[in-house]
């Protein structure tokens, strides 16, 4: 995440300025040598991390909040008209990941707001389905359906008496949410969706300079490997910021 962020202002040469012939060895001058064109590999790697970052961010953070809205509204309804939406929903999730990404990148060329959008809805479903699952879990338990006699306001029982218990499910759903839009986003620059080249993105490191990876490896083992991390460190936090499953906790007064 530091090199995708603040790589970018590190004092390295351009990232589309060619400095040597293509494929050069690693040297001091150049600790990752040189890509297809001869650009320096270093800041190709460390320039093709921010906006898969970002994009990754946006879309977990987009649909971590569509995900709350609908998921708890969805759990505590039972039926009636959100069933529908539900439905759509799963109609959604029917749908392979790369296809929608394909549908929507490819439909508007050259733009990285597009792949934004189609990894946001992607991950969706999924965020629908574990909120709205722990939603109607804590909806049956007596402190809820208390409340809710009582006639406190939905909006109230969610924020008093169902955020509080699923954060830890939200915040695991979001971190794994955020693994699967940075892998998606990487295999869109692969495929040479979002901002065309010379851009740099992870993703299209690898697609061109696979070519020459038996002479130099670097330029493809680099964002390879810090993909790798990212994913693994988020993963890693998911776990720390997920705390064991018990007994709800009821955070008001539920007496009549």
């Amino acid at each position: 995440m530091l090199v995708a962020l603040v790589g970018p202002w590190l004092p390295l040469p351009s990232p589309t300025e060619r400095v040597g012939m293509p494929f050069e060895p690693a040297s001091w001058s150049r600790p990752f040598g040189t890509d297809v064109l001869g650009r320096d590999a270093l800041a190709r790697t460390v320039h093709g991390g921010r906006t898969l970052v970002l994009q990754a961010v946006a879309a977990t953070a987009l649909g971590s909040i569509v995900g709350l809205v609908v998921g708890t509204c969805a759990g505590l309804a039972r039926g009636g008209p959100l069933t529908g939406v539900l439905r759509v929903v799963d109609g959604l999730a029917a749908v392979p990941p790369l296809l929608i990404t394909l549908l929507i990148a490819a439909g508007r060329p050259g733009s990285d707001f597009a792949v934004l959008v189609a990894v946001t809805l992607v991950s969706l479903p999924f965020s629908v389905r574990v909120i709205g699952a722990a939603t109607a879990r804590l909806a049956d338990l007596a402190y809820v359906r208390t409340a809710l006699a009582r006639g406190d306001g939905r909006f109230a029982v969610v924020r008093h008496d169902i955020l509080p218990n699923i954060a830890s499910e939200a915040w695991a759903e979001a971190g794994l949410r955020f693994i699967a839009a940075t892998q998606l986003c990487a295999t869109a620059g692969f495929l040479g969706l979002g901002a065309p080249a010379p851009a740099a993105n992870w993703g299209r490191l690898v697609r061109e300079n696979a070519v020459g990876a038996g002479a130099q490896p670097w330029p493809v083992l680099a964002p390879a490997l810090l993909l790798v991390v990212l994913a693994l460190g988020m993963t890693l936090t998911a776990d720390r910021l997920t705390s064991p499953v018990g007994r709800p906790r009821n955070e008001r007064n539920t007496a009549p």
